[in-house]
């Protein structure tokens, strides 16, 4: 991991990178690795009523400055929710021209067995635009049908908080079940269980290269 200094999640819509590896995310940023953060929806469509439809742009730039990514490193792209399949070449190439842009060591993506459409559209096309990077898949157990727990990340209590506290700037979102506090640090401490340690982040390993 020494090597790895450039980090690029992906994220279908905004939150899923919180959800998916928001503790992992924290601490790759107090290690001093550069981390990008990529969503390709605001998902204006599904705003609850009673929110403006700009709300998640506003609580994707807030939960990704508590977990201290920069704001010229939050990338976001303006495809309709639920539609990503229409527009897989131009989410393809929006890919590629990332790749070439940040060229990072390591993606953070969704899982290819994800259940929900976005999600699984950009977990296949970034196998195909990052194909010669390391590439871990995050867990999302509300949308993985299965998932292969390979590879863990080690988290400290501090990054946990750090993740409940990105996931609280999403006040459009707290009626949903998995952004409950005590689910999510439930999750992270079972895998801390199977990795040996208080608390993880578990990945499964699609592409991992040693350079």
């Amino acid at each position: 991991m020494k090597d790895i200094q450039d980090v690029l999640v992906l994220g279908p819509h905004t939150d899923d990178g919180e959800f998916g590896c928001g503790g992992t995310i924290a601490r790759f940023v107090e290690e001093g690795k550069n981390v990008y953060y990529a969503t390709f929806s605001c998902a204006e469509e599904s705003v609850p009523e009673g929110f403006p439809k700009n709300i998640l742009e506003t609580e994707v730039k807030k939960a990704s400055k508590v977990l201290g990514i920069e704001r010229d490193r939050l990338l976001i792209y303006r495809y309709p929710v639920r539609k990503f399949d229409h527009y897989r070449q131009d989410i393809l190439e929006d890919l590629v021209q990332l790749n070439r842009d940040i060229k990072p060591d390591l993606v953070l993506m969704p899982s290819n067995y994800d259940l929900h459409q976005d999600h699984y559209v950009v977990s296949m096309e970034g196998l195909r635009a990052f194909k010669f990077t390391s590439i871990l898949a995050y867990e999302m157990p509300w949308n993985n049908i299965t998932f292969e727990t390979r590879s863990f990340v080690y988290l400290k209590e501090r990054h946990v908080d750090k993740k409940l506290e990105s996931v609280k700037c999403y006040r459009s979102q707290t009626g949903r079940n998995y952004a409950n506090a005590e689910f999510i640090r439930g999750l992270a401490k079972s895998r801390g269980v199977q990795a040996g340690v208080e608390y993880a982040e578990t990945f499964d390993v699609k592409r991992w290269i040693i350079k």
